[in-house]
């Protein structure tokens, strides 16, 4: 029965399909190493389509074996590895006798100090008996300081410190080199010796394909951009002024975001031709507003979509952006998630833009470009003031959109930032409804 009981029992983790249109997909990296031992529900591996980036998942605990290797391109479907179930977890096992051992020493110990006490040593035979004990100790295996949250941790994983460090990245000749030069004595601030190694890796499937759409788009497109600025004094108001209620009312923070994505549904409904999209002969205008927002991730650019914003207050705005923006950092974004959009906006201001030219992102008609917020001098009714400006951009496509609506379109979200309460109103200017005047 116990040898019944140790028998292998394998479990195959296939490839999943990451959309129905694609059947070859590349093993981007493994998170597990071949041999080791993984637990229910892990990761195991990346893989990457040219649409979306899935994990691989442990459906039982036991030890892993690898079959396929990074940076393979393999069919939906291949065996990528194989856990053995019946495998026991060393690391666990370690861990427990290496616990058991140290309570014994401590109950050993404490044993022995009761003997000192009732051997009628003096106070000072006493401390030079427990100072003989703590030097005598076993010494650890590395001189790392590690502290004491980091051990908790560490224990709770069941990790040890020459796990950790395994967990690091290799040493290279060049590490050693630049370590050795820093030691000598009287070594100048010039080096003489510098690395000129250089590292290639190939380019993923997902970037590859992010190429062929982006000169897709200048070369099948006529596209164009118009600018305009925008005082973000009302905006940065109301957000200082209501940022605490606000967070602690919807339980999540006021961005600016959650502006541009409102202030942009309000202009597009406005302006049709800004959210509609060619379908060969035809142009398609959805009476909907899906927008599409950027997120700047290690792979590129994943640009998941908001669906239905006109339905949509500031807090779902807000609440709904760092959903997605959390998976799109992880690459656990759905092709689902991706899919469709009628507008999209682009945020290069978190990286200090003054000022770029977007590009367009197929089959929609536009995209808005956001950059940092400077004070600059403004006249305003003759005077010159300072005010936090930020500079838009709106790239369209001309075969769909005019300059009229392209430029009326961005004035429009100029006129909603500057004056947010319009918003509400479906951008009405609220003086005008007040005396019933439109």
């Amino acid at each position: 029965m116990k040898a019944e009981k140790n028998k292998p029992m394998n479990i195959e983790i296939t490839i999943p399909s990451p959309g129905e249109s694609i059947t070859e997909v590349e093993l981007a990296r493994w998170l597990a190493e071949d041999g080791s031992y993984v637990e229910k529900d892990q990761e195991l591996a990346e893989v990457e389509s040219d649409k979306a980036t899935l994990p691989l998942i442990a459906e039982q605990s036991g030890r892993l074996k690898i079959l396929i290797q990074e940076g393979e391109l393999v069919k939906v479907g291949t065996v990528a590895c194989t856990i053995d179930t019946a495998a026991v977890n060393e690391r666990k096992t370690d861990h427990a006798e290496k616990k058991a051992g140290k309570d014994k020493k401590e109950i050993r110990s404490k044993e022995s100090s009761g003997l000192k006490k009732s051997s009628g040593k003096t106070g000072v035979e006493e401390i030079a008996a427990r100072r003989e004990e703590v030097f005598t100790e076993e010494k650890p295996e590395h001189d790392i300081r590690v502290t004491p949250l980091a051990r908790k941790k560490m224990e709770e994983q069941h990790l040890n410190v020459e796990d950790i460090i395994g967990g690091l990245k290799k040493i290279t000749t060049r590490e050693v080199e630049m370590v050795a030069r820093n030691d000598k004595p009287g070594k100048s601030g010039f080096n003489d010796n510098a690395g000129r190694e250089i590292r290639k890796e190939p380019m993923s499937q997902l970037r590859k394909k992010l190429s062929a759409r982006l000169v897709t788009v200048k070369n099948e497109t006529a596209m164009l951009t118009t600018f305009n600025e925008v005082d973000m004094s009302e905006v940065i108001r109301l957000r200082s002024k209501y940022q605490k209620t606000f967070s602690e009312t919807h339980e999540v923070r006021l961005g600016f975001m959650s502006f541009f994505v409102k202030a942009c549904t309000v202009a597009l409904q406005e302006f049709p031709k800004v959210n509609s999209m060619l379908d060969g002969s035809d142009v398609i205008f959805p009476q909907y507003v899906d927008i599409s927002i950027a997120v700047q991730t290690e792979k590129g650019l994943m640009v998941p979509v908001l669906r239905n914003t006109e339905t949509m207050g500031l807090a779902d705005i807000e609440k709904n952006i760092i959903v997605l923006a959390e998976k799109a950092r992880k690459f656990r974004l759905s092709i689902e998630e991706m899919s469709g959009g009628t507008f999209s906006i682009t945020n290069g201001g978190i990286f200090g833009s003054m000022l770029s030219t977007p590009i367009l992102n197929p089959p929609q008609p536009a995209i808005l470009g956001m950059h940092n917020i400077v004070d600059r001098p403004v006249a305003i009714n003759g005077k010159v003031e300072i005010r936090p400006v930020m500079y838009l951009a709106l790239s369209y496509d001309h075969r769909l959109i005019d300059g009229r609506d392209s430029v009326s379109f961005l004035y429009r979200v100029k006129e909603l930032l500057e004056s947010p309460v319009k918003m509400l109103f479906g951008g009405k200017d609220t003086e005008k409804m007040l005396l019933g005047l439109g």
